[in-house]
C-alpha cells in the first residue's frame, strides 16, 4: 500500500496535523487528482480552532480542505465527461441531484448537500478523489494560485451577480478575502463605483489594491454619512459580507429605494434585528446567498477569468508549502493574511 501525506483533523480538539494515509483509490463516478495548489478558507480555521460549529459537525479523522486544484490522473468507472490530464478545480458542495431543489435548478441549496473537507475527506493532500461533476475544468492560463480558490471566488460572483451591476453603485460591507473578490468582480462587471467598509487596516489596504474606490472604517467614521455624501439617494446595491449586525443595519439604511441587498455574511447569533418596515417601504430586494449556483456561477466565473479583468493577485498574501500548515493557520488566526495558498510540489 502506497502512503501519501495529508492535513487532517485527527482528534476532537484544537489543531490539525500532517498524517500518512493510503493513497486514495478512484471510485465509480469520480476522478482522482494530483494536487497542484490548495487555499485555506475560514471554514478550515473553524476546524483548526475546534469551535462549537466544528465540534458538532466534524467526525475525526477527517482530511480537511475544500479549495484546491490539480490534474486528473485517473478516471472512475462511468466517467466520460472528464479526461486524464484535465486541469480542474474543486466545487466543495456535493449534491444529490434528486431533491426538489436540485430538480428545480437550485442545487446550491440541495437538501442533502455533502461538503468536501467537512462531511467527507477533502483536498489538503497529495491526491484527492472527488465526484467528476465537482472537478470543474479550468484553462491552463489560470494560475494554480488563483484556480485553487475558485470555490471562494464563486461565492463572490454569486453574491455580486445576483442582480445587475453595470452602471450601478455598490457598497460591500466586510473586506475579508471574499469581500475583496467581490470588489474586483463588481468592477469587472461594469459597476460605476464600489465602496466598502472594513475595520482592519491590513484588509483596507488590500481592498484598495483590488480596486475599491473608498473604504470606510465604521468604528472610526460615520460610514452611512460617507456613503450618502457620495451617493445622496443611497447606493444601488449592497453586498453584506461581514456577518456583523451593525453592517446589516447599515446595508438597509445605505441602499436606495428599490435597490438590492444581498446577504452572504454569516452571523455569530442567528437571530438579528432589522427595520423590516424600511425593507418593505423602500421596496428593497433582500436576498439570502449561499454557495455557488451549480453550474451557472462557474460559467460566469470562467467568463470573468477569461476576460482578464479580475484583479485577484493582491488577495493572495502568502504562498507556502503544505507542510507549513501550522504557520499558515496561525497567520489566518491572527488576521495577518488574505488568501494563503498551499503548494504540493
Amino acid at each position: 500500500m502506497i502512503a501519501v501525506q495529508a492535513i487532517a483533523k485527527t482528534r476532537p480538539e484544537p489543531g490539525v496535523e500532517i498524517v500518512k494515509v493510503p493513497e486514495p483509490s478512484v471510485r465509480p463516478g469520480c476522478v482522482k487528482l494530483k494536487l497542484e495548489a490548495a487555499s485555506v478558507c475560514g471554514t478550515d480555521l473553524h476546524i483548526y480552532n475546534w469551535d462549537e460549529w466544528s465540534a458538532g459537525r466534524i467526525k475525526p479523522p477527517r482530511i480537511i480542505g475544500h479549495e484546491f486544484c490539480g490534474t486528473i490522473v485517473e478516471l472512475g468507472d462511468g466517467v466520460t465527461e472528464r479526461a486524464v490530464g484535465d486541469f480542474v478545480a474543486s466545487e466543495s458542495h456535493i449534491v444529490c441531484g434528486k431533491c426538489v431543489q436540485c430538480l428545480h435548478g437550485q442545487a446550491h441549496v440541495c437538501a442533502d448537500t455533502v461538503i468536501l473537507g467537512v462531511d467527507v475527506d477533502g483536498g489538503f493532500a497529495e491526491y484527492a478523489v472527488i465526484p467528476w461533476e465537482n472537478a470543474r475544468p479550468t484553462p491552463r492560463d489560470v494560475s494554480p494560485m488563483i484556480a485553487a480558490f475558485q470555490d471562494a471566488l464563486g461565492n463572490a460572483v454569486h453574491t455580486a451577480m445576483a442582480g445587475p451591476l453595470e452602471g450601478r453603485t455598490v457598497l460591500i460591507t466586510g473586506m475579508g478575502p471574499i469581500g475583496q473578490m467581490a470588489v474586483t468582480v463588481c468592477k469587472a462587471a461594469g459597476a460605476s463605483a464600489v465602496f466598502a467598509t472594513e475595520v482592519s487596516e491590513f484588509r483596507t489596504e488590500s481592498a484598495l489594491k483590488v480596486g475599491a474606490d473608498a473604504v470606510f472604517n465604521p468604528v472610526a467614521q460615520d460610514a452611512l454619512a460617507e456613503v450618502l455624501k457620495r451617493c445622496p439617494g443611497g447606493v444601488d446595491v449592497v453586498l453584506e459580507m461581514s456577518g456583523h449586525p451593525s453592517q446589516l443595519a447599515l446595508a438597509i439604511s445605505a441602499v436606495r429605494p428599490g435597490g438590492r441587498v444581498s446577504l452572504l455574511g454569516v452571523y455569530g447569533k442567528a437571530e438579528q434585528s432589522i427595520r423590516l418596515n424600511d425593507v418593505i417601504f423602500k421596496g428593497i430586494d433582500l436576498q439570502g446567498i449561499v454557495g455557488r449556483k451549480l453550474w451557472d456561477t462557474w460559467d460566469q466565473m470562467g467568463t470573468l477569468l477569461s476576460s482578464g479583468k479580475l484583479n485577484l493577485d493582491p488577495i493572495v498574501t502568502h504562498v507556502m508549502h503544505y507542510t507549513e500548515f501550522q504557520a499558515a493557520m496561525e497567520l489566518m488566526k491572527a488576521g495577518k493574511a488574505g488568501k494563503v495558498v498551499f503548494t504540493f510540489n
